[in-house]
């Protein structure tokens, strides 16, 4: 009875709501989760009951999944079930108890100018067409604050000619103007010398930024992600601290370091509410307190 309502909903989430591909894929392995748990009850989404999706909350729980992602979980099913009320498909919502796991706001790790400057400085000294490339999504990354999803998704045509800003695509389909800095510039400049050696055997060109010759024909997440590790180790830092988004938390906190507004901020990072931005000034309030009691006389005092 319920064959399709999980792909019905997929297809409602990217048509009607612009849900983004990583979105749709992090909500189809939710519900694949539930209708494993479900079958092995020997249940289906049209015949579940309250019991059954409290005891699949529950399950997840024991798994020690992180509070984000059982939240998540938890989020897809009740959308899921609301969108199977609205199709008329079950006049009840068996997910309407699932009570979701408190969740704490950990404050995001944050890389300090000096130590931006040094995974540039150690993409740049790779000299060659990799390294351009590197240091070239370095750049952009710290200076647009761009999410790793947005920047490997850019095409040339998001390049103003100059180029002096990017036009990104984020979150739900919404377009943002991406001012660049000087050593963004540059470096994009360096990179499109290099580009075409990029694009896959037997192609004469490529519509996206970052070419490559995975399946997506573009840049993966993960292979920045690990040619950013290599940056980071060679140049003396730890990798469990560097990541694209950590780039992007230090093009926020950096630029609120320096005064800038926080509505500002909240444009440039693309965020819808400004609550989530709000989080930045909190790592900045933080760094200051640590400032005032290691240099501070006073500060110091106790401990000596």
């Amino acid at each position: 009875m319920s064959a399709g309502w999980s792909e019905a909903f997929l297809e409602m989430m990217a048509a009607e709501r612009n849900a983004s591909p990583n979105t749709l894929t992090a909500y189809r392995k939710d519900l694949e989760d539930a209708s494993g748990f479900l079958a092995g009850r020997g249940r289906g989404f049209g015949d579940a009951g309250v019991e059954d999706i409290e005891a699949w909350f529950v399950a997840l729980q024991g798994r020690g999944l992180s509070a984000a992602t059982a939240a998540r979980r938890r989020s897809a099913i009740r959308q899921f079930y609301r969108f199977v009320l609205g199709e008329g498909w079950r006049n009840d919502d068996p997910s309407r108890r699932v009570e979701a796991p408190r969740q704490g706001r950990p404050l995001p790790r944050v890389l300090t100018r000096a130590e931006v400057e040094g995974l540039i400085a150690a993409a740049v000294a790779a000299d060659s067409a990799q390294g351009l490339r590197l240091t070239c999504l370095i750049e952009l990354t710290y200076a647009a604050g761009l999410r790793v999803s947005e920047l490997t998704s850019l095409t040339l045509r998001a390049l103003a000619p100059d180029p002096a800003y990017l036009m990104v695509r984020g979150k739900g389909g919404k377009e943002r103007l991406a001012p660049l800095n000087t050593a963004a510039r540059q470096a994009v400049k360096a990179y499109l010398e290099v580009r075409k050696t990029f694009i896959p055997a037997g192609l004469p060109e490529s519509p996206w930024l970052f070419p490559s010759r995975s399946r997506a024909g573009r840049l993966t997440p993960r292979r920045f992600s690990q040619q950013l590790e290599a940056a980071a180790l060679a140049s003396g830092l730890d990798p469990s601290r560097v990541s694209p988004h950590v780039l992007r938390h230090a093009f926020a906190t950096h630029l609120l370091d320096g005064g800038a507004d926080l509505r500002v901020v909240q444009t440039l990072l693309g965020h819808s509410d400004i609550a989530t931005t709000q989080i930045y000034t909190h790592v900045s309030g933080e760094r200051l307190r640590e400032v005032v009691e290691t240099r501070h006389p006073l500060g110091r005092r106790g401990g000596s």
